[in-house]
């Protein structure tokens, strides 16, 4: 009995060791170490490219006079994208924990969807969202972008 006991337990370990390792092994990484995180991709992915660039929302202040509020959002671009034949891209929306706080609290206006961000984790000084809606283009790839959101947790903080 205790034979078949650690027979299952060295079988259970190996095929978790296995699965952890095969799995590691089928994706490639994109680490930021600006803000703080891992994105694991799919080895299709390899070649990727990153853009850079802003997100905007407005805010008011004590007067009641619009202030624009901006800041970084990564794109993690498929590396067939082309301008002809543009693939979804991963965008990561980068925010301080008090703007993702402002937000969160309904002070931040000026995005077109009628829901928030969803968070994709957070260190102690970002949370990193995705952007509501972002694929509602449905370019080539949306569905595999869903896939690799939605199936796995591919972001990694540090």
């Amino acid at each position: 009995m205790i034979i078949l006991c650690l027979l299952i337990v060295v079988a259970a370990v190996s095929i978790s060791y296995i699965v952890f390792f095969k799995n590691k092994s089928d994706t490639i990484e994109y680490r930021n170490n600006k803000y703080g995180f891992i994105f694991e991709l799919p080895k299709s992915w390899r070649g990727y490219s990153i853009i850079e660039e802003k997100w905007n929302y407005f805010t008011y202040d004590s007067k009641g006079q619009e202030v624009p509020v901006e800041g970084p959002e990564i794109f993690i671009r498929h590396p067939k994208w082309t301008s002809t034949n543009p693939h979804q891209d991963i965008p990561i929306m980068v925010f301080t924990i008090d703007e993702w706080n402002l937000l969160q609290d309904g002070k931040y206006f000026g995005q077109a969807a009628p829901i928030p961000p969803s968070e994709l984790g957070h260190n102690s000084n970002y949370v990193f969202a995705l952007p509501p809606r972002y694929n509602f283009a449905y370019l080539t790839g949306w569905e595999e972008v869903e896939n690799i959101i939605s199936n796995n947790t591919p972001l990694h903080t540090f």
